[in-house]
């Protein structure tokens, strides 16, 4: 049986790189071998491709990488003039031009098959602002927040932030994840530092209401019709003020975990139904990660969904499913053949009208 070459893209611009490097270090471990033949494309920090001979953080003593626009047959080449075609393209791009539907419109330009959410899903998922929008829109609950662009910067008050949010609130960069570019306020004096960090990420902000209560993970599977999993728990150290970048990445102390959360039937039930909504309503594809709060009194909120969610040793993501009985080997293949399967189903769609036009 002839394998799949599957395209591993990695790294990126985003201050999540090391992240993605991390996640797709693990994809290329356990990718079932006698299925897929990997072909690792790092993107540097300045933005430059690269084909590497394994995932890996030196991304820049790769081969440069151009790329064909042939429509018929697209296709990479590298500094030693060998041309290599791609099967399917899996992005493991953590935030900043890699999950916010950017390189997802270049793959769809390029006419290759792609695992994940597509351009719009992966836009509106990764504006915390247009994400909220649309959520609330479909009856979803989140958190009260406001939103401030850089230009309004002066017209941001912490008594108003205050009156509509309560002490403490978030601060938060509008399109990043992993925590970065994020503040807990619990006064006027930790304000003004708490925008400038957030607006040193993002031309957009968003302030939101901060909630006292678990943190909810909920894994999306599938399209038609998607599955998720039982819900799992983080629980933070109570070192930590909140589910910091440090306490996800880097403290092995940081935070313990529950696969599955310890809920009841009827709280679960409401967590996962909540979960395929958001993942619906924002036109998620493939898989995501839905993140959510629970409050002591059981009201459940969304949080945010990731597209594109981690995929190293402590990632949530993949304990999820292994939970449910769907190994990492698994997961990975399941994920491609959603990617083909799609891409397949998208060929019946016309790309060209005949009509009476002269041109």
């Amino acid at each position: 049986m002839t394998k799949l070459k599957v395209g591993i893209l990695y790294g990126g611009k985003s201050v999540e790189h090391g992240v993605s490097i991390n996640s797709a270090r693990n994809i290329e471990t356990y990718i079932d071998k006698n299925l897929f033949e990997t072909y690792c494309i790092g993107i540097s920090k300045r933005g430059t491709w690269y084909a590497t001979p394994a995932v890996s953080k030196e991304i820049e003593k790769g081969s440069k990488l151009k790329l064909h626009l042939d429509g018929a047959n697209p296709c990479f080449e590298d500094e030693e003039n060998n041309r290599t075609t791609l099967d399917i393209i899996f992005p493991v791009l953590h935030g900043t031009d890699g999950e916010d539907g950017s390189i997802q419109g270049l793959i769809k330009a390029m006419g290759i098959p792609m695992v994940g959410t597509g351009v719009l899903g992966s836009s509106v998922a990764m504006s915390k602002l247009v994400a909220k929008q649309l959520m609330q829109q479909a009856g979803i609950p989140v958190t009260d927040f406001l939103f401030f662009h850089h230009n309004q910067r002066a017209e941001i008050k912490f008594e108003e932030a205050k009156e509509k949010l309560g002490l403490p609130f978030m601060v938060k960069a509008a399109n990043l994840g992993s925590s970065v570019g994020v503040s807990k306020v619990k006064s006027k004096e930790e304000f003004d530092d708490a925008l400038e960090d957030s607006f040193r990420y993002d031309d957009c902000i968003i302030l939101e209401e901060f909630i006292k209560g678990r943190e909810i993970e909920c894994a999306i599977l599938g399209n038609n019709p998607p599955q998720a999993s039982l819900p799992g728990e983080i629980i933070v150290n109570a070192n930590y003020e909140f589910y910091t970048f440090d306490a996800k990445y880097v403290d092995g102390e940081a935070v313990k975990i529950d696969v599955p959360a310890k809920l009841d039937k009827e709280t679960s039930d409401t967590i996962r139904d909540y979960s395929i909504k958001a993942y619906q309503q924002l036109q998620c594809e493939d898989f995501a990660r839905v993140d959510l709060f629970l409050c002591e009194n059981g009201k459940v909120y969304v949080n945010e969904i990731n597209t594109i969610p981690g995929f190293t040793n402590s990632s949530m993501y993949p304990m999820m499913w292994k939970d449910r009985g769907v190994s990492f080997t698994d997961l990975i293949s399941r994920l491609i053949d959603l990617g083909m399967e799609r891409y397949k189903n998208a060929q019946r769609i016309e790309k060209d009208f005949q009509s009476s036009l002269k041109f």
